[in-house]
């Protein structure tokens, strides 16, 4: 990826974050009729010590090694936590290029008999972009149709949450406060994939331009350039014939991998998450598919009540597993 296109990435990024950071919240008085949002350029210069016009060429783009100590100071100035300070410093100065294998097969040997091993805990592997690549027998029972090999979380999420509002006849019947979880746990999952993916990786660039290009929503979303990974907190699953179950999970980043991540899910011990996990791994196993699979429902949310109109969300026949992050 050529360095004007990383820069003007970083401008973008600066831009988008200025404009999320209240006056007051950095101490300056927003004086009566003020109409821009957030920040002024200016102001964020005075904040992290630098000339209105040195900022002005980084967000513009015009800019292309701007030193730790600058980015530190603009880290602080726009309040950015340690996950936004992270991905701005992979902006100014990104990793050599490490091309990734294509999904299939890429996942090592020794992984896919760890995950076959764990007899007691489904787990999947997935990488940066979200892409599935590898569950194993337990988590095939839990999500059936769901954790497959080729789907993609955060496409099916976007999906998931159409087929949601397409499922409601009379949309003014559309409850207020599960649209909110909705697009809440769509921001999370986009602000996971913008942390995990590498900036100038193609597979990237294809989910962003179809996402794009069907879902208005991701447009919005995209360009607040938020930014935090997912790795840990709880997945909601409806298991047959238990109904809905929290299930804890812990994501752990593959070593040497090229970004692939191992998720495990469990629970405490009586809990309804454990008894499901013994039920499954009673029953005769489904076969792991470790290879490409056709794209299903994987929805992540914040929270959600188990009432019908979430129900509503599955209509067409397919399995639901969401995710709630902490």
């Amino acid at each position: 990826m050529p360095a004007t296109r990383r820069s003007t990435r970083l401008g973008e990024f600066l831009r988008a974050r200025r404009e999320q950071v209240k006056p007051e919240q950095v101490g300056i008085d927003p004086q009566p009729g003020r109409r821009v949002p957030g920040l002024r350029r200016e102001e964020v210069a005075s904040l992290a010590g630098v000339s209105p016009d040195y900022y002005l060429r980084l967000e513009q783009g015009r800019d292309q090694r701007p030193s730790e100590q600058v980015l530190t100071a603009l880290a602080r100035a726009l309040l950015l936590d340690e996950d936004s300070r992270q991905y701005l410093l992979k902006l100014a100065r990104p990793r050599p290029f490490v091309r990734r294998l294509p999904a299939q097969g890429s996942v090592a040997p020794s992984v896919l008999q760890l995950l076959d091993q764990w007899s007691n805990t489904p787990a999947y592997v997935s990488d940066g972009q979200h892409d599935v690549l590898a569950v194993n027998p337990l988590m095939a029972g839990i999500a059936p149709g769901i954790a497959v090999p080729g789907t993609n979380m955060l496409v099916s999420a976007y999906a998931g949450y159409h087929a949601y509002l397409a499922g409601v006849a009379d949309q003014r019947l559309l409850d207020a406060h599960q649209l909110s979880e909705w697009e809440g746990t769509l921001r999370e999952l986009t602000a996971s994939l913008r942390f995990h993916a590498d900036p100038d990786d193609r597979r990237l660039h294809e989910i962003v331009g179809m996402l794009s290009a069907r879902y208005p929503l991701f447009r919005t979303v995209w360009a607040e350039h938020l930014v935090r990974p997912q790795l840990h907190g709880t997945k909601r699953a409806y298991v047959e014939p238990l109904g809905w179950i929290d299930f804890r999970f812990q994501t752990l980043e593959v070593p040497r991998s090229a970004g692939q991540f191992i998720t495990a899910l469990f629970g405490e011990p009586g809990s309804p998450a454990a008894q499901a996990i013994a039920y499954i791994a009673a029953r005769p196993p489904a076969p792991a598919s470790w290879g490409q699979g056709a794209a299903t429902a994987f929805t992540a949310r914040s929270d959600l009540s188990r009432s019908n109109a979430v129900r509503e969300a599955s209509s067409d026949g397919t399995n639901t597993i969401r995710a709630l992050s902490s």
